[in-house]
């Protein structure tokens, strides 16, 4: 284990609040839509995800000797749905990697969905989509 998240949340998505322990992490949650001030959990999902996997992109590139004419961006969408059982996410990463060749990119892509955490783990029961921009 090289780190460990620890968070407390009191009430839920429509109107808690969450703090870590480090004191860094201090959010209101609102439903998706609401007129109240404050995230949702598919936001901070977006979010995480879509740092962690620029930084596996970057860790893949950097393991190739390969640089970047600029920053790897990511436009990550989370969505919730609802069937008659339960709800469910998806995830779509829109991936831009300045200056590298779409077959290059595609190599970057899939070696950090084998690198991202999120990828790796949470991913293998949702489904997720990689685009390249």
């Amino acid at each position: 284990m090289i780190y460990t998240a620890i968070t407390d949340t009191i009430g839920g998505r429509e109107s808690g609040v969450a703090r870590s322990s480090d004191g860094v992490l201090d959010i209101r949650f609102s439903a998706p839509g609401s007129p109240r001030i404050g995230t949702n959990p598919e936001q901070l999902l977006s979010a995480g995800w879509s740092a962690s996997f620029a930084s596996a992109i970057a860790l893949a590139a950097f393991n190739r000797n390969i640089a970047f004419a600029g920053e790897v961006s990511i436009h990550a969408e989370v969505e919730i749905e609802i069937d008659p059982v339960s709800y469910t996410l998806s995830v779509r990463l829109h991936v831009r990697l300045p200056g590298i060749e779409r077959a290059l990119a595609q190599l970057l892509t899939a070696e950090a969905r084998r690198l991202c955490p999120f990828s790796s783990t949470i991913g293998r029961g949702l489904a997720v989509a990689v685009d390249l921009d």
